[in-house]
């Protein structure tokens, strides 16, 4: 065994083992190898120039953790790093600069690599991605053209947040509600809505699939309810209204046809094509302000329960099928173009919004559903408040006295009959507005033609559903996509990288790239005009960052592929990722974009499997040390190099893991770092000290404390409870600390024990130890149950309740064995000498004691 006589210096064995690790390429993942396989994927962040703050680390130790853990136990693990490059900051940095977002990209990627390095994770790093890289927007773009083949993109001009500051629509997320009106969520910068024409997918289409797939997910329940809840299933009737005095018709779902009778009004949304065609006269101009005002709210503002009600009677009514009643129709802005049919019938009286709607405005109300006497009432027994439960049927002609499931089916039964209704399935959910109006983004690998130069192009170019269209100044313009060989299409220099004040992007002003020639019979495209070929023009607009983050957990098992996205066997190897880790800011959006795509890649047989992650976990918050979310406004943000400098990134890791449960939010205490600093000292004498180490066998008690901490620290690895692990394993430090010597072969499984969390140390420790190859191809270490019992146990002896002596008996050793030990023990004796013994006490395995007077 070498002789280890330095002082712990982390300073220098860290580089140093993150330099062999990367000579060594000790873990890079080989395909195909004859080995269980274990997949573990972290949400690959986005190469921002502040670089890594300490909420980083946390998901990222415990992921490299879990890979060396599952490495030690024989595993084949694949656990590759990427970045999702694309984005607004770094489109702002070109814009205010003029340095072109590539090179900044590049620049901070470095800065990350460099972080990442420096906390001892070991990614295997011949799989890296990027999704600006122009191999990965090959594949992005050609997923794109697969959802255009299937008719599940297309081209709309809706009514979208815009922010003339950042150049760019926005989501309904990226917007917030603020004192000041709406604002958008990076900046704060005044937002607006503004008719845009977007690309859209068809997520809706996918629906039903998106929900039902929720069932087998492990995953956090929360983010589960979040998913449903975002797709929002609801199950009830589409019914049909006359319009009185209109050759047209309104149709609302509802969830509760079983109140249909109850139906005292109809609202219909501000954006409802119907609007002007049902207005009358004397209520136009009220009604036109209305509409412009509610322009510029958010769904979110317009949908809160909680907020004023509003709105304005259309001068219309619409006739109730089930009793023939005229209803008036009313346009307010709580009914969402995005959701149903844009319009509802409203049954005050069982519903909460409806109610105070009918209030606001002294509409009538009228009670359908016996409440049994749980309802709040005024002194006339009419409703205080909306009765929302189920019950019999009151007031509802021929179907009063049923309950409300069975007048559900009969009302639907009776409306399908009469054509004036049918059962129905909504989702809240709505198309996927994929499109923005900047430069940072991967081009869509589309070409706009004149509608006689479409009719001459090859079927194999056209979307296979139905032609994708839009207008511009009169003429109808028709979209082809690029053929896969001229994938990727790559971003052409501009001149700058500001979008247009009407909301174009930059790249409309790239005449030189946006005007294109193509081959009718391939797609293939030239910048030169040919003999046959059509003119066309560029799609100006580009991708958002959801595109590339939607499928890059595929790349990595095929990172280098330039003929498929992904080879099917090495991806029938790895299949999907057995545990992804990220924060739960990301529980909806990007895991629901995922799975669609995913489901479609299934669909079209690219994957094996129809769902992307299996098993989902979320790492908690770590709060600043002022216990609020760290921020530089606030001036609490913990930078990890710092720590790395001061304690050793071996420290930061397991007290990143130390703080509390993974999942916990909790707060970042510097002073706190000092007591793991310590345990890694001791580890590190325990381990050294030459003078203690024996090559015997250990001891009982330290046995079975080290086969506890085996037994435990492995169930806590696989559970991801690195806390606990923690503080078994310092358990083991104190116990195999205890005596004048302890089993070198302890020292080495204890060492095995701290190496996923604290990997430098205890490689080079390994080495210390006479060991020349890796500590991960050492193995993982296995309790022996046996060790796990108690074998022996010290008994007290007692004399009239007072200590006298001990003794080490068997566990199980019998009361009559007890007592002649204690007799037998000299200090015992000179106590009962002479004396008449009145009681003979034993607590098994525990004490004897002896009345003696």
């Amino acid at each position: 065994m070498a002789n280890t006589t330095q002082e712990y210096n982390f300073s220098s064995i860290e580089p140093k083992w993150q330099a062999i690790w990367a000579n060594n390429h000790t873990y890079e993942a080989k395909d195909f190898e004859d080995k269980p396989t274990f997949y573990v994927l972290d949400m690959f962040p986005y190469p921002s120039g502040a670089g890594l703050h300490i909420g980083h680390p946390e998901g990222y130790t415990a992921s490299d953790a879990l890979k060396r853990f599952k490495k030690a136990q024989g595993f084949n693990v694949l656990h590759p790093m990427g970045w999702d490059a694309f984005g607004l900051p770094t489109e702002q940095y070109a814009i205010k600069t003029g340095t072109h977002p590539a090179i900044t990209t590049k620049q901070n990627v470095a800065t990350f690599t460099k972080q990442l390095t420096q906390l001892g994770f070991a990614y295997d790093w011949n799989r890296e991605i990027n999704t600006t890289d122009p191999g990965y927007i090959k594949w992005t773009q050609w997923i794109f053209i697969q959802l255009f083949k299937k008719g599940l993109a297309y081209v709309d001009e809706k009514p979208v947040w815009f922010c003339p500051d950042l150049g760019t629509v926005l989501a309904n997320e990226e917007v917030l509600d603020t004192p000041e009106g709406p604002r958008s969520e990076r900046g704060s910068f005044p937002v607006e809505r503004r008719p845009i024409r977007q690309w859209v997918l068809r997520i809706t289409e996918y629906a039903e699939r998106l929900i039902d797939g929720l069932k087998d997910l492990d995953w956090p329940d929360s983010t589960k309810r979040l998913q449903e809840n975002w797709i929002g299933r609801s199950v009830g009737a589409e019914i049909t209204f006359d319009l009185s005095g209109h050759d047209a018709q309104l149709t609302a779902f509802t969830t509760r046809p079983d109140t249909l009778y109850g139906a005292t009004y109809m609202v219909i949304a501000p954006e409802h094509p119907l609007v002007a065609t049902i207005t009358s006269t004397d209520q136009q101009s009220k009604v036109a302000t209305y509409v412009e005002k509610a322009k510029s709210k958010s769904d979110l503002e317009r949908a809160e329960l909680a907020k004023e009600k509003t709105g304005v009677w259309t001068g219309a009514s619409a006739i109730n099928p089930v009793n023939g009643k005229e209803i008036p129709v009313w346009v307010a802005d709580y009914v969402l173009m995005t959701y149903g049919t844009g319009a509802i019938m409203a049954v005050p009286a069982h519903d909460v919004r409806d109610f105070e709607f009918a209030r606001e405005f002294s509409l009538e109300i009228i009670q359908v559903i016996d409440d049994g006497g749980s309802a709040e009432k005024d002194a006339k027994g009419k409703l205080t408040q909306a009765y929302t439960g189920a019950g019999k049927l009151i007031n509802s002609g021929e179907q009063s006295h049923k309950d409300s499931e069975s007048a559900k089916n009969a009302i639907i039964k009776q409306l399908a009959a009469d054509k004036r209704g049918k059962a129905s399935v909504n989702f809240k959910l709505r198309d996927w507005l994929f499109s923005r109006q900047r430069y940072w983004g991967e081009p869509f690998p589309v070409i706009w033609l004149k509608e006689s130069d479409y009719a001459q192009v090859d079927d194999s170019l056209k979307s296979v559903k139905r032609p994708v269209t839009y207008e511009v100044d009169g003429e109808l313009l028709y979209a082809i996509t690029l053929p896969e060989t001229e994938l990727p299409l790559e971003l052409p220099a501009v001149e700058s990288y500001k979008p247009s004040p009407d909301g174009q992007s930059p790249l409309s002003k790239a005449s030189d790239w946006l005007k294109v020639f193509i081959d009718p019979k391939t797609g293939a495209s030239s910048a030169e005009a040919r003999e046959g070929w059509l003119p066309g023009i560029r799609e100006t607009n580009t991708m958002p960052q959801w595109a590339g983050s939607c499928w890059y957990y595929l790349r990595y098992i095929d990172p280098k592929n330039t003929e498929s996205l992904i080879d099917s066997e090495k991806e029938k190897y790895w299949g999907t990722p057995d545990l992804y880790i990220g924060g739960a800011e990301h529980a909806v959006l990007h895991l629901l974009y995922a799975r669609f795509w995913h489901h479609i890649l299934y669909d079209i047989g690219v994957v094996s499997d129809p769902e992307p992650f299996k098993k989902l976990f979320h790492q908690g918050i770590i709060l600043g040390e002022d216990g609020e979310k760290m921020s530089k406004s606030r001036g609490n943000v913990v930078n990890p190099e710092t720590i790395i400098k001061s304690y050793g990134a071996d420290a930061l890791r397991l007290y990143l893991m130390f703080l509390g449960p993974l999942e916990a939010m909790k707060p970042w205490n510097t002073k706190g770092i000092e007591g793991i600093a310590r345990f890694l000292r001791r580890v590190w004498s325990l381990a050294t000290d030459e003078s203690r180490m024996s090559a015997e066998t250990e001891d009982d008690k330290k046995l079975r404390v080290l086969n506890q901490t085996i037994k435990k620290v492995t169930e806590d690895y696989e559970a991801l409870g690195f806390n606990t692990a923690i503080a078994q394993m310092m358990i083991c430090v104190k116990e195999l600390s205890q005596g004048e010597s302890v089993a070198k072969h302890s020292v080495e499984t204890l060492v095995k024990l701290v190496a996923p969390l604290a990997p430098h140390i205890s490689e080079e420790l390994w080495q210390s130890l006479g060991h020349t190859s890796s500590i991960v191809e050492a193995g993982w270490p296995e309790y022996d149950l046996r060790q796990l019992t108690v074998n022996s146990v010290k008994i007290i002896f007692q004399v009239n309740g007072k200590y006298r002596g001990d003794a080490q008996m068997p566990a199980d050793v019998s009361k009559d064995a007890a007592l002649t030990a204690a007799k037998s023990n000299e200090r015992v004796q000179s106590f009962i000498e002479g004396k008449e013994i009145k009681k003979e006490i034993y607590v098994p395995g525990k004490i004897v004691n002896i009345v003696a007077v």
